[in-house]
């Protein structure tokens, strides 16, 4: 039985009924729903609307369902309810009779849902906010385990300067930092009530509309019932914050994929997040990085797909707004699951640390010191620069690394080059002097992993 049907004379046509209900996506907001539900209850008693017995019969109606449906919502899916405010309120009369029928009194589906989307956002923040400290301990973990494990650093996908594998995971601990603060911002920002808005104009009753924000968890209520019952930022900004993080995961995955390649043999992906092919029995392909690199459009299309279906809407609720549900759904459901296969991922990572070494002293990736070297002597910048530059191309040619011409190579290219090079030219020479704030120096990487361990609460 649908909520509205007075005005009606004809039943809905069962086609438009299974376009228009969302019960099958929205069940996931019974619990806000049921929650939502039992504060109203108290705030209709406070002006009058039910008494106090009214008021315990609603509350422990309201409790027991909430008990019934906690443990399995999908049970929800076998009713016929045309959303899961319906299906609230019908379950409600099921069990305490005309009187369920008062508890709508002064409320509407806009402000209910609007409120719905807002408690179960808020929970997904927090769950969220868990699933990141996860990995980054993850990362901190194995950053910690091979801060000696000397790599390639890279621009353009070509070997650039040397850093480290511990190096390599604190950026990623940085980048979860932000996600991280993202998330604190957006709670914030959404943690206010919009029920007690009514249909857009505001409830008729003199409801404390702030004590029953505090009562559901909020910091106070919303501030203007036309805003409130058309508001979905708070959506928007959840799913801007999952589609940059998912940015970072998905880059997190890329550098693996090419890490564990043949060519790189940097790392070796553990078997528990590695499959083998069908046809080629040598194969063991990083399926989990290669999803969750794919599952990062997925993120960015419930973006793009809501923010084009809010812009240009009229004031107040539309239809159109159901549209935001299944979207945010299955986008922090795809965020979190690839937040914890990345903590996976790094789960038994083998970082073959001779072959990291190896690919460090090729590419010339020292030459940037022995410009530094040159400067030390007095030269300016731009023209060591150049000097190195042809001291590169003459390496290459005679198919030498840096640190293996001679003095008398070196002097083709400039005097002021001496025996002293070498030492700055060596591997722990280059990592050495990385030493401000946020460098490769072994200190400097120590002293970030620290900071991060005690910001965690690890041990």
């Amino acid at each position: 039985m649908a909520l509205w049907g007075g005005r009606f004379q004809q039943p809905a046509d069962q086609q438009f009924k299974y376009f228009n209900d969302s019960l099958r996506f929205d069940y996931r907001l019974a619990l806000q729903d049921i929650d939502g539900s039992i504060g109203w209850a108290k705030a209709i008693h406070s002006v009058g609307v039910i008494n106090h017995d009214e008021l315990a019969q609603l509350v422990t109606a309201l409790t027991q369902l909430r008990d019934e449906v906690e443990p399995n919502l999908a049970i929800i899916l076998q009713d016929q309810a045309e959303d899961i405010h319906s299906w609230v309120e019908l379950q409600l009369i099921k069990k305490v009779g005309d009187l369920g029928k008062k508890l709508h009194t002064g409320r509407s589906r806009n402000d209910q849902v609007a409120l719905d989307m807002k408690l179960w956002c808020k929970a997904q923040v927090r769950l969220l906010q868990g699933a990141i400290r996860d990995l980054q301990a993850k990362l901190v973990e194995t950053a910690e385990a091979h801060q000696l494990a000397v790599m390639p650093g890279y621009t353009h996908l070509q070997r650039a300067q040397p850093i480290t594998f511990a190096h390599w995971c604190m950026a990623y601990y940085e980048m979860l930092e932000r996600d991280h603060g993202r998330l604190v911002d957006a709670y914030q920002r959404m943690n206010t009530s919009p029920l007690g808005s009514g249909a857009l104009a505001g409830t008729a009753y003199g409801i404390d509309r702030d004590a029953l924000a505090r009562d559901l968890g909020f910091e106070c209520a919303t501030g203007n019932s036309l805003d409130s019952v058309s508001d979905r930022d708070h959506v928007l900004e959840l799913l801007a914050c999952a589609s940059i993080s998912m940015v970072h995961l998905s880059r997190f995955a890329e550098d693996l994929i090419i890490f564990n390649s043949g060519e790189a043999h940097f790392v070796e992906l553990s078997d528990r997040v590695t499959s083998g092919s069908s046809l080629m029995p040598q194969k063991k392909n990083p399926d989990a990085c290669e999803l969750v690199r794919g599952k990062t459009g997925r993120v960015f299309g419930a973006l793009t797909g809501l923010l084009t279906t809010l812009k240009g809407l009229p004031l107040a609720y539309n239809k159109d707004m159901q549209e935001d549900k299944e979207g945010i759904f299955d986008a922090l459901e795809t965020w979190q699951a690839c937040i914890n296969i990345s903590g996976l991922i790094l789960t038994d990572i083998k970082v073959d640390t001779e072959r990291t070494k190896e690919a460090a002293q090729q590419g010339y990736a020292n030459a940037t010191e022995l410009a530094d070297y040159l400067v030390a002597k007095g030269i300016p910048f731009r023209e060591a620069h150049h000097i190195v530059g042809e001291a590169v191309v003459y390496a290459i040619s005679q198919k030498k690394a840096l640190e293996a011409l001679s003095l008398a190579e070196f002097a083709q290219f400039h005097s002021a080059i001496q025996e002293d090079v070498y030492p700055i030219l060596s591997l722990d020479s280059c990592l050495g002097k990385r030493c401000a704030k946020g460098g490769v120096n072994l200190d400097r990487v120590a002293e970030a992993i620290a900071t991060a361990k005690e910001k965690l609460g690890l041990g």
